[in-house]
């Protein structure tokens, strides 16, 4: 098996170089960009929640950082996100899938009901 031959021209040596060079930059541009939306992802989560079957939705803010959703105080762990609207019932939210399901209380035994809560 034969190696490629070795380039030893001046010309190509510093185009190596310029395209490392720019290479490099893109990549920390690149970084920049990605950590800099991961951090502000990581704060704030802003999704819209729709039930399949009527099709009603509506938006919901998570604050990571103030563990609140909307103006409720919230339980959050990597899996889930949990609140109580105490108009509305409880919510827990898986934050793999995105299911989302109120348990509601009433006098003829609760209920529940399912939205899918998307990225907006």
């Amino acid at each position: 098996m034969a190696l490629p031959p070795a380039t030893t021209s001046r010309a190509h040596s510093a185009s190596g170089r310029r395209s490392m060079a720019a290479a490099i930059v893109a990549g920390a541009l690149l970084f920049a960009a990605v950590a800099g939306g991961a951090a502000m992802a990581a704060g704030m989560l802003r999704l819209r929640c729709t039930n399949p079957a009527s099709g009603a939705s509506w938006p919901i803010v998570v604050d990571l950082d103030g563990a609140r959703v909307d103006t409720f105080p919230a339980t959050i762990t990597p899996e889930w996100i949990s609140w109580h609207d105490p108009r509305r019932g409880f919510f827990d939210l898986e934050r793999a899938t995105g299911k989302l399901q109120l348990r509601n209380a009433s006098s003829t035994g609760g209920y529940f009901l399912h939205y899918m809560c998307r990225s907006e």
